[in-house]
């Protein structure tokens, strides 16, 4: 399973605490990522920045 406290398209709301997913998804979209067996969400990025830095240091 993907980590959404990763991805790129989450943020954290300050009053629940709670990781929020800010995806833009039309209606289409959301019926199809709601139907996916998978427990990886197909929409999933990265959100480190600096991975590809690291990697070339390396």
């Amino acid at each position: 399973m993907t980590n959404c406290e990763t991805c790129a398209y989450v943020y954290f709301d300050e009053i629940t605490g709670e990781a929020i997913c800010d995806l833009d998804l039309d209606e289409d979209e959301l019926l199809r990522l709601s139907q996916i067996r998978s427990k990886d969400c197909p929409y999933y990025k990265d959100g480190d920045e600096y991975k590809n830095v690291r990697h070339q240091v390396e």
